[in-house]
């Protein structure tokens, strides 16, 4: 691992806390809810796909996720579903925005033993709104130097996060459980990155192929950082 770090970046959603879960739980609610049309299983490819065409649109959230949901309705539907599957919809929607914040396991104990030693930054997708309601409830706000909110985890958008923290990409490490979001782009910009598997992912962040770099590290949980620092 590359000694020179001196900013380490932290992604959020199921990397600081539990996060996919809870959508998964949604999906399975709302494709239950439109089982009269579709099979659930065809429900969830038509969401997955209305998902898709709407990122560039919505971003990543929460609430883009409802408003896939809605869409997914009166497509599926044909227009016909009535205004309590479209109120349940909504419903499952916001139940997901007072989830509980549930912390994974090593990640307070982990920022505790960084505080001080590094500039630690929040680097993660999603809505504004909720991700700031997430780290308020998570009791980790006061660990971090900066948090960022970003619309999507290219280069150009860590490129950009290093310029307003004036950092280089060689002094820079991005832990997260996504390799398609929170390493591949790291790398390939210069920095260091570190995979923290979770055992859910969303199929669009899935990413099948073995990855080996220099500067690239495979942990099993957020502590064993701790070894290579």
């Amino acid at each position: 691992m590359n000694n020179h770090i001196t900013t380490i970046a932290f992604d959020a959603d199921d990397t600081l806390w539990i996060n996919e879960p809870y959508f998964q739980e949604a999906e399975k609610e709302f494709c239950i809810l439109l089982e009269d049309y579709l099979p659930q299983h065809s429900v969830s490819q038509e969401l997955f796909k209305t998902e898709m065409q709407n990122l560039p649109l919505y971003g990543y959230g929460i609430k883009g996720f409802m408003l896939c949901m809605i869409e997914t309705v009166s497509r599926v539907s044909g227009g016909t579903a009535s205004m309590q599957i479209i109120n349940r919809t909504i419903e499952i929607g916001q139940k997901m925005l007072q989830e509980p914040i549930e912390l994974l396991e090593g990640v307070k104990e982990t920022l505790e033993a960084l505080k001080g030693k590094y500039r630690l930054v929040v680097a993660t997708k999603g809505d504004l709104l909720d991700q700031e309601r997430k780290l308020k409830n998570s009791g980790l706000q006061d660990y971090f130097h900066h948090i960022e909110i970003m619309s999507d985890k290219k280069e150009s958008d860590y490129l950009k996060l290093l310029k307003h923290l004036d950092c280089k990409p060689e002094n820079f490490l991005m832990l997260g459980n996504s390799i398609k979001s929170d390493i591949l782009p790291v790398l390939d910009i210069g920095g260091s990155a570190a995979h923290i598997p979770y055992h859910v992912t969303w199929s669009h962040e899935q990413h099948e192929n073995h990855l080996e770099h220099e500067h690239f590290m495979e942990l099993k949980s957020i502590d064993e950082v701790l070894k290579y620092l």
